[in-house]
């Protein structure tokens, strides 16, 4: 009866199954995977996002495939701020950047085809791509005092039914940005194997220091096809108000043709409401509150993680330039699944294993920087003491 491409293993795992048990014994978490900016403590500008919904002009309806343009020329000016001048008409306004992909996938992919996706990164592009019946093929990130794309072996990866080059732009979780010469390696496979390249850019904003060898951003990409993806999600910390886009650049000839096709596939689905888009210029806007109050909570806490860690002899961090998360070290003495079940039952403290972002190796733990200052500081002395003790 159901389709083959919704085939999931839907058995819960260790994990889920422990905080499961622990949730019916009324056990209270320390909660360190938290990434939801609606629920840690923020201060947001209430009065204007309400009141940027409640815009009368929203019951009028005027459809437009790319999304209203006041909206559009409203995330133009985000771009404009950093030295990037977009046209309006290259840009595409849809309810998610999970929409977005889809809407990308549709238009270069045949089924079968397949994207290039970085690994570790979160769990979501496998899904994507399943239903939009296409494959993924991983290409790996190394760390040696920070992150780097493996190119030779994204190289070897490369094969005759690759569509398109995927990065997460800091990537989420190791926090990297793609450097400008590993840009110019990308594009170069891009023009000789006929792909285009995807840029997920999501956490851009929240960059923890000057990173000169970083690229701005891909919505100046003009070499090759690139799409650009972000939205407010991260940008305003308004996951809940779902808007977002995707920029489209490249040559001439192929970025009108793309423009074209991509215009039908949105013009099908109209996907972002009127008061959505109408308020879009606002609520970017809230942008300029709400993130200096997540830099400093993440910086904070991260502060705190480098000189509770200094004392500590068997646990370390792996270096992050971006985002909300922190990446521990521990001994490969278990599974990363079994750290996170054992500090769960044993502590109450709950964080990701390793392989949930698919890192190669044992020994990884995921933390959310986001966390309130209390919650994170009780969760890392206990998940210390587990560690020492073990």
């Amino acid at each position: 009866m159901f389709s083959s491409r919704t085939n999931w293993p839907l058995s819960p795992n260790r994990l889920s199954t422990e905080l499961e048990k622990l949730k019916r014994d009324g056990v209270s978490l320390l909660d360190l995977t938290e990434s939801n900016p609606t629920h840690c403590g923020f201060e947001f500008d209430q009065h204007s996002i309400i009141a940027a919904l409640a815009n009368p002009q929203a019951l009028s309806y005027t459809p437009d495939p790319r999304g209203l343009l006041l909206a559009r020329q409203a995330v133009a000016g985000y771009y404009a701020e950093r030295g990037i001048v977009l046209d309006p008409e290259q840009i595409f306004l849809t309810t998610s950047t999970s929409e977005a992909y889809s809407y990308i996938f549709r238009l270069l992919t045949d089924p079968g085809d397949a994207i290039l996706v970085p690994q570790p990164s979160y769990p979501l592009f496998d899904f994507l791509a399943g239903l939009n019946d296409i494959r993924v093929i991983a290409y790996p990130l190394f760390y040696d005092d920070g992150w780097q794309i493996d190119l030779s072996t994204l190289e070897k990866r490369l094969e005759g039914r690759a569509r398109a080059i995927l990065v997460v732009h800091p990537n989420n979780p190791t926090g990297s940005f793609v450097r400008r010469d590993e840009l110019a390696s990308l594009l170069a496979f891009c023009r000789q194997r006929n792909m285009a390249l995807v840029a997920d850019e999501v956490f851009a904003d929240y960059s923890l220091a000057e990173q000169p060898a970083r690229v701005v951003s891909h919505a100046a990409v003009s070499e090759s096809l690139t799409f650009t993806l972000s939205g407010l999600s991260k940008i305003s910390a308004l996951p809940q108000l779902k808007a977002a886009w995707v920029v489209v650049n490249g040559p001439a000839p192929l970025l009108q043709n793309a423009l074209g096709r991509l215009e039908v596939i949105a013009d099908t689905y109209l996907s972002l409401s009127a008061p959505l888009a109408l308020a879009l210029p606002t609520l970017l806007e809230t942008r300029r509150t709400i993130q200096p109050q997540i830099l400093r909570r993440v910086k904070s806490n991260l502060e705190l993680l480098d000189r509770q860690l200094a004392d500590h002899q068997l646990v370390s961090r792996l270096e992050i330039e971006a985002g909300w998360y922190a990446i521990l070290r521990l001994p490969s003495i278990q599974s990363d699944e079994d750290w996170a079940v054992e500090l769960a039952r044993l502590d109450g403290v709950l964080v990701h294993p390793g392989h949930f972002f698919d890192f190669s190796s044992d020994g990884h733990l995921v933390i959310s920087l986001l966390t309130e200052r209390v919650v994170f500081e009780e969760g890392l002395t206990k998940i210390l003491a587990r560690v020492a003790n073990s």
